[in-house]
């Protein structure tokens, strides 16, 4: 990570590095407070291979603590009070040595000592490599969330060639990989990084106008939210130049909506994996959700209608799980996904598939078709046991106005009928009576 201290200490004076809480932090500054961490560290006892569990939110303190354990060769565990993993599920996985909590602030911090050991003997042999680690950990949906090792160093390196400094919002979260990135993104090319004090979409629209922000790194659930809201029109957002959105499916609905909202920003599907990283991607300029992904260390390759990624950012490996990798190290995404030349839609997760009777349903091509109908702000779609198919389609609605429940079952019965197979149509229609999202702004099905 030495490239990336020097190109801190190569920024012209006065360059910003964060915005928080309404202050400024210079890149000489945030120099100096890696190396006031790393000092404050050592004197505490923290030493090389120690495992390091970091709660907080965003912050030029946090940034500054993960670089100064990173500089260590200790490995960093992210997490923040609402991680989708608790502490001590999170510390049976990983392991601890210490952990570093911070004040609400942002600034002040805490160091406690507490061994845990890490039962995989992965941990073990990594540490004694030498090398700075991370820890992050899936969201659990599908059962026990897993732990993944990666190589601190090699996360770091996907961003030596130097890019275009952007002024963005760090939106995904500190425990998810691409709240990393896109911190890591931001600061390598010394760009800006504006905190928030949350999500919503007030907060982030007064941030856009308050620091002329360029880049908003975003959720489709959270689009979907922005675009069934007027909120955004109360601010002046014309500092936006690009909007990119991952991590799930984004509806064609939604897309079209944030276009005609933002018809001047560029709007860029990303794809990424906390297990091999964030792609580089180019979304199709006719408006759609076809998306062409790739770049420098990626490979990409479909087998049966499932994207595989061969990876040099890869993860060291689960520390709960078998390899997700097969011999040649490609690893299966699980998405599902349609092949036009050198350009692929992403269908859906097969793990989220509802199977109707020996029919597959994908939840995100049912929810689509009920987005665009009117007075609907915002679907889920998931699937219930039924004795007889298996599973029967089940929608969560949300409205603009209230509506009979009775016209409204057979409005999106009838909508959904004339886009798609009888097998898909909804069998139940619902209100959605609480929030649909997790605390990452991700669709919550199951």
């Amino acid at each position: 990570m030495e490239w990336l201290l020097a190109r801190f200490a190569s920024a012209p004076a006065g360059q910003v590095a964060f915005v928080h809480q309404g202050c400024s932090t210079s890149y000489a500054e945030l120099s100096r407070g890696i190396d006031h961490c790393a000092q404050a560290l050592r004197d505490r006892g923290v030493r090389a291979g120690d495992t390091v569990l970091v709660v907080a939110d965003y912050s030029p303190m946090v940034f500054a603590m993960i670089l100064a354990l990173a500089s260590l060769a200790c490995t960093v565990v992210p997490m923040t009070r609402s991680s989708v993993v608790e502490v001590d599920d999170a510390l049976a996985i990983s392991g601890q040595d210490h952990c570093v909590r911070f004040h609400a602030d942002g600034d002040q911090w805490d160091l406690e000592t507490r061994h845990v050991p890490c039962p995989n003997a992965l941990m073990g042999q990594f540490r004694a490599g030498g090398r700075a680690g991370l820890v992050l950990f899936s969201s659990g949906s599908t059962g026990t969330p897993k732990g993944m090792l990666h190589d601190f160093g090699r996360v770091m390196d996907k961003f030596r060639d130097m890019r275009p400094p952007v002024v963005a919002i760090p939106f995904l979260m500190l425990d998810h990989f691409g709240g990393i990135n896109t911190l890591l993104a931001i600061t390598a090319s010394l760009g800006t990084v504006v905190t928030t004090a949350n999500r919503a979409i007030a907060t982030i629209c007064d941030a856009i106008q308050r620091y002329r922000v360029t880049l908003l790194p975003t959720t489709p659930s959270f689009l979907t939210l922005l675009a069934a809201s007027d909120v955004s029109q109360k601010y002046d957002l014309t500092s936006l130049t690009r909007i990119t959105y991952g991590t799930e499916t984004m509806p064609q609905a939604t897309l079209d909506r944030i276009r005609a909202r933002f018809p001047t920003v560029e709007l860029q599907q990303t794809y990424g994996l906390s297990e091999v990283g964030v792609l580089r991607s180019q979304s199709r300029p006719d408006g759609s959700l076809w998306v062409r992904i790739g770049g420098a260390g990626f490979e990409t390759q479909v087998r049966d209608d499932i994207l595989w990624i061969r990876s040099e950012y890869r993860m060291v490996g689960y520390l709960n799980a078998p390899s997700g990798f097969d011999a040649d190290g490609w690893f299966n995404t699980q998405d599902r996904v349609e092949v036009d030349g050198e350009y692929m839609r992403i269908l859906g997760r097969i793990t989220d598939l509802i199977n109707v009777g020996g029919q597959k349903v994908y939840p995100a091509e049912v929810e689509d078709v009920i987005l665009a109908l009117p007075n609907v702000t915002d679907v889920v779609v998931t699937g219930e046991p039924h004795a007889l198919l298996g599973h029967i389609v089940v929608a969560k609605v949300a409205l603009g106005v209230p509506e009979a429940a009775d016209a409204l079952r057979l409005r999106i019965r009838q909508g959904c009928q004339a886009k798609l197979s009888a097998y898909k149509v909804p069998a139940k229609v619902l209100l959605l009576e609480h929030d649909a999202y997790s605390a990452r702004f991700k669709k919550v099905r199951r």
